[in-house]
């Protein structure tokens, strides 16, 4: 038998692994009254529509650039955002019309902006990517993969420093966890301890490749496990699992203990993009998830068995109905910006 090496006398042996600082406890569903409930159908009805019209719009060439639709996802920024206060922050990436809904921004100055009029909330600069808005503490909106988690990280700084009790959401997707910059912004905000949530919105698909394709560890929720940052996986498909979970996060980083990472197991039933005919995958595979899953229907279930009834279900949706096709009238007959517009907003100075 062949003996092991000699072990050089200088070489020390590592030390055990210190174990990882205390985890939150493990979210319950979140126990929503019917008033709740009817509330979760509404927002998420609500932006399904939109969407739905934001495509329409789209393919009748009255949206230009890029447009990436929240289809089948609702029940993740529904649940999460409905646990906030008007102290939090919010910031996402390129799929934001949804969010910016639920920061209370109403869907006519959201479609203008979709549509590039001066009365968008952008004043018709931002599109559908870009959009912002400070008054509802929504900051974006953006383009650049991964972008908004360090500046995520920036706004739970801004909470810390200011005081103002104040947590920022910072959305991001499986494709953007493998960004660099992702990675910098955990190690920060742990090392200060800032109140911020990560959210990874895991909808299995990086614009065209599955997530097992593209990540080595593809259990998103441990992406922090080196900061010591906790994680959890969360349904999120249902929105109760969605609120429960947000009120764990939320107790975690209002206690003072740092960052949470989110890892939000979730589908999106259209392309990536309005330009992506989402060939790597079946149609049969969205039908099953649209079958087995759909937040929206979950929610129609639990809400019958609270006793509402079909009529008036109908008349939330045509209600909502409503409120999208004014919007999509009020986009498409709002003047375009004036030229100078391009001069304003450019920067900002401070005293």
């Amino acid at each position: 038998m062949a003996k092991a090496p000699a072990r050089n006398a200088r070489t020390k042996t590592a030390p055990p692994p210190t174990p990882n600082r205390e985890r939150p406890a493990e979210p319950q569903l979140y126990t929503a009254s019917k008033e709740e409930l009817l509330k979760f159908y509404h927002d998420m009805l609500l932006i399904r529509r939109f969407e739905e019209k934001a495509g329409q719009l789209y393919g009748l060439g009255l949206i230009g650039g890029f447009c990436h639709l929240y289809i089948g996802q609702e029940a993740v920024a529904v649940g999460l955002q409905s646990a906030l206060t008007e102290k939090d922050s919010v910031i996402t990436g390129y799929r934001d019309h949804g969010h910016m809904l639920l920061c209370g921004i109403p869907p006519k100055d959201v479609m203008a902006e979709l549509t590039g009029r001066a009365a968008g909330i952008s004043k018709g600069k931002g599109g559908s990517m870009h959009m912002f808005s400070v008054e509802h503490k929504f900051y974006g909106g953006h383009g650049i993969v991964g972008a908004q988690v360090s500046l995520g990280a920036g706004l739970g700084f801004a909470h810390k420093y200011s005081g103002d009790g104040g947590v920022c959401l910072a959305y991001f997707g499986d494709g953007a966890a493998n960004q660099g910059q992702v990675y910098e912004a955990f190690n920060m905000a742990e090392l200060w301890k800032l109140p911020v949530i990560f959210v990874i919105e895991n909808n299995q698909y990086a614009m065209g490749t599955s997530v097992n394709r593209a990540s080595s560890e593809d259990q998103l929720y441990r992406r922090g496990e080196s900061f010591r940052i906790p994680g959890l996986q969360v349904d999120g498909m249902d929105v109760l699992a969605a609120r429960g979970a947000a009120e764990e996060a939320l107790a975690w980083v209002r206690a003072g203990k740092g960052p949470i990472i989110l890892e939000m197991k979730t589908y999106r039933y259209r392309g990536h993009s309005m330009s992506d005919p989402a060939k790597y995958r079946s149609r049969e595979e969205v039908q099953s998830v649209r079958d087995k899953s759909d937040p929206i229907e979950h929610v129609k279930k639990l809400l019958e068995a609270e006793g509402v009834k079909e009529d008036e279900l109908k008349a939330v949706e045509a209600e909502i109905r409503r409120q999208v096709n004014e919007s999509a009238d009020f986009a498409e007959n709002t003047p375009e910006p004036e030229p100078q517009e391009l001069y304003t907003d450019v920067l900002v100075e401070t005293y």
